[in-house]
C-alpha cells in the first residue's frame, strides 16, 4: 500500500507536499508494503520532515531583517537536506545483505602502467 498523505501528518496539505518531494527524491517508498520495516522507517523520516516544515524553526529560516522585521523561509524541498534525502535514498538503494559497490569497473586502470597498484599479503 503506497503511503498516503494521512500516515505523515494531520495536515493533508503539507503532507501531500512533503509526499510530492520525497516521490523526486526515492520514488520506490511509495511500492513498499505497509506491514515492511522500509514502509515503516520511510514514514517516520517524512513524519519528521513534516514536523520540521510546520515547526518553521531556526533550521528553516533562510534569511531575515532586523528593519521591518521580516523573516523568510526556506522550502519544503529544503527540508529534505541532509539525512532526510540521505535515508529516503538508502531505502530505495539498500542492497540486501552487504553493501558493495555496483557497476562494471576496469581490471586495469591506464595509470597502472606508471604506478603499479601493490597490495601487501
Amino acid at each position: 500500500m503506497a503511503i498516503m498523505p494521512n500516515d505523515v501528518s494531520t495536515d493533508e496539505d503539507l503532507a501531500r507536499e512533503v509526499l510530492a518531494e520525497a516521490r523526486s527524491i526515492a520514488p520506490c517508498i511509495f511500492s513498499f508494503d505497509d506491514t515492511s520495516e522500509e514502509w515503516k522507517t520511510a514514514v517516520s523520516i517524512l513524519k519528521r520532515v513534516c514536523a520540521d516544515v510546520a515547526a518553521r524553526g531556526s533550521r528553516m529560516v533562510r534569511s531575515q531583517r532586523i528593519g521591518s522585521a521580516s523573516v523568510d523561509y526556506a522550502t519544503v524541498r529544503s527540508a529534505f537536506d541532509g539525512s532526510p534525502s540521505r535515508g529516503l535514498r538508502a531505502l530505495c538503494n539498500a542492497p540486501a545483505g552487504v553493501a558493495l559497490p555496483r557497476g562494471s569497473f576496469p581490471q586495469e586502470r591506464p595509470i597502472s602502467r606508471l604506478w603499479p597498484e601493490t597490495y601487501p599479503s
